[in-house]
């Protein structure tokens, strides 16, 4: 096993396409050193990337947030414009785990992880959020209901990494909640987040995602249209 922390973004994707077994991304650890101790993950490359600059990141564009693959779920919450903008993903990170988990593990790591009971998914699915990912050969994005194929399967191509998750600016107010069979610390039996515009007194725009209740957390386009048009 090798294990490199690489300084920019160029020399991690480089390494990645150098690899001749499997590769793992380290940003918290969170989920990759709990696989790897219980013998679920043996990586022949282990691509630290905490040290690369910008990763650790929350920037506000033109077009809205750029959340880069190093940041903690817990710093989420200390960006008051990202707070402001986007409640429920806000929400959904300070689930994640406990309160220590919270300050490793990173909303992009939650979204690779692709379990169907990732709490970061649907917060980001009514947000229409893409992935950025990037290759030696180029970079791409993604929207995030395309990224997610199944239980731990994604999008991601050989020699490929996520290196930032891209949030559009605010349109509405966003909510997130789940349930299970505690109140902290446990695996979502259900979860919703909403997404709704109101003009007048009335929904004009809807959009609903529920994880936990299959493969992959899924808008819910039935319960989009009913709500339109409601007061």
């Amino acid at each position: 096993m090798r294990y490199i922390r690489p300084l920019s973004i160029e020399d991690a994707v480089g390494q990645l396409a150098g690899s001749a077994g499997t590769a793992a991304i380290l940003a918290g650890g969170s989920d990759l050193l709990v696989r790897m101790k219980g013998g679920f993950a043996e990586p022949e490359l282990i691509v630290d990337i905490k040290a690369i600059d910008g990763l650790s990141e929350i920037r506000e564009t033109a077009e809205g947030f750029s959340i880069g693959a190093a940041v903690p779920c817990a710093v989420l919450g200390e960006n008051t414009a990202l707070r402001k903008a986007w409640p429920g993903v806000v929400e959904a990170a300070k689930l994640i785990g406990s309160k220590q988990v919270q300050g490793r593990c990173t909303i992009v790591g939650n979204l690779c992880n692709a379990s169907p009971a990732a709490d970061g998914v649907p917060g980001l699915l009514i947000l229409d959020a893409e992935v950025e990912l990037r290759s030696v050969a180029a970079t791409r994005h993604l929207p995030l209901q395309d990224f997610i194929l199944g239980n731990r399967r994604t999008a991601l191509l050989p020699g490929e990494m996520v290196t930032a998750i891209r949030v559009p600016k605010p349109s509405g107010t966003s909510a997130f909640v789940k349930l299970g069979a505690r109140r902290y610390l446990v695996i979502s039996i259900a979860m919703v987040a909403a997404r709704l515009v109101v003009q007048d007194g009335l929904v004009r725009q809807a959009a609903v995602a529920a994880g936990s209740c299959s493969v992959v957390a899924k808008r819910l386009a039935g319960v989009e249209a009913a709500l339109h048009g409601l007061p």
